[in-house]
């Protein structure tokens, strides 16, 4: 295993560009860099370009690892240069940027079912709770149309690997994998991701597992909030996933997984209110929306939550409001990344688990 840096939320990635990001990522100890999607690397998906990027990882001994994008057709609408990579045709897009992709030896690509909108507030942020169309109508479309990028991706030799994003929960994550076929399609295991569909991230950890084929590590706050739980990201060891737990299990299923740490973007790159995520783990709603968690998970859940809060109180960790008060600009960037490293390179020593510098 290596650990590295998202390509999109390393600090000044837009400014710098690919190239000078990896540059950036290999100065701050960064084992490799993960950008979301190959438009993010080349809008244009210009050979010269992405050979360029290529070739400077290579000389650097650092990964590089890439995506597609969202394969919701419910979502396409949303990521127009989809649609514009393949003049009108998305299957086309799709498969333009799969064989670029091949071309400079990505094979697995991170692709998602939906967006989380920050505008909205609670259930009504994720795509789950559209009203205009089912979560199972989703579901089925995706799966539809996964099958089709199926035999492209055959031919190519990728993985399509479903991150945990927002929206979706890692039941249905197996579901569509196996549908669709693990000869082509895999997990992106988002390590924090899962707590917003009121999954414990050892357990969720569990299940996806023999199918994690790329990684966004990243850790969260989860605490009651006016009768709900906050959800806040925060540096690897700082938060309520248990590493020491998780690692080995990823691990033992792929030693050769890349740790990708996914850090909170820096303000000077992102100004934004530092607004939380608000879990309604109460709702009955919610919890209708969710029917394969079980009791025992969510008695898990909780007391995870429980012996989180504990520690806030005893004054080991600043509360939600105290730490979105805090500057967060470049250097707090910098130090986000390099806690979460160190604190992953801790855990993998301790549990004897193979990490290369």
């Amino acid at each position: 295993m290596r650990i590295g840096v998202d390509g999109r939320k390393i600090p000044e990635s837009a400014k710098r560009g690919p190239v000078a990001s990896l540059d950036h990522g290999h100065e701050l100890g960064m084992a490799g860099l993960f950008f979301r999607t190959v438009l993010d690397m080349s809008p244009t998906l210009d050979p010269g370009e992405l050979a360029a990027i290529r070739q400077r990882a290579d000389e650097l001994g650092m990964y590089l690892e890439t995506g597609l994008g969202k394969v919701n057709p419910y979502a396409l609408a949303e990521a127009p240069e989809l649609r514009a990579i393949g003049d009108g045709d998305v299957l086309l897009g799709f498969r333009r940027m799969m064989e670029a992709c091949a071309a400079i030896g990505c094979r697995e690509l991170w692709v998602a079912t939906a967006n989380y909108k920050p505008a909205y507030r609670g259930r009504w942020a994720y795509d789950r709770f559209r009203t205009d169309v089912t979560w199972d109508e989703q579901l089925a479309a995706t799966d539809r149309f996964l099958h089709r990028l199926a035999p492209i991706a055959r031919d190519l030799g990728i993985h399509l690997n479903l991150e945990t994003h927002e929206e979706i929960t890692t039941f249905e994550l197996v579901r569509l994998v196996e549908s669709v076929g693990a000869d082509v399609t895999g997990i992106v295991f988002d390590t924090a991701n899962v707590l917003q569909r009121v999954e414990h991230p050892v357990w969720a950890a569990r299940r996806v597992a023999p199918y994690v084929r790329q990684t966004h590590i990243k850790d969260a706050l989860i605490a009651h909030e006016s009768g709900e739980l906050a959800y806040q990201m925060r540096p690897c060891g700082s938060g309520v996933v248990d590493f020491a737990a998780l690692l080995p299990i990823l691990a033992a299923a792929n030693p050769a997984v890349h740790l990708t740490i996914e850090n909170d973007e820096s303000l000077d790159d992102r100004p934004r209110p530092r607004k939380p995520i608000l879990i309604e783990i109460y709702s009955p709603e919610f919890l209708a929306g969710h029917p394969d968690l079980t009791v025992e998970e969510m008695a898990a859940y909780l007391e995870m939550v429980h012996g989180y809060e504990r520690r806030i109180l005893r004054g080991e960790l600043p509360t939600r409001q105290a730490y979105a008060e805090q500057p967060y600009g470049y250097a707090e960037t910098v130090a986000y990344i390099q806690r979460s490293a160190e604190h992953l390179r801790s855990v993998c020593q301790a549990a004897d688990l193979p990490v290369t510098a």
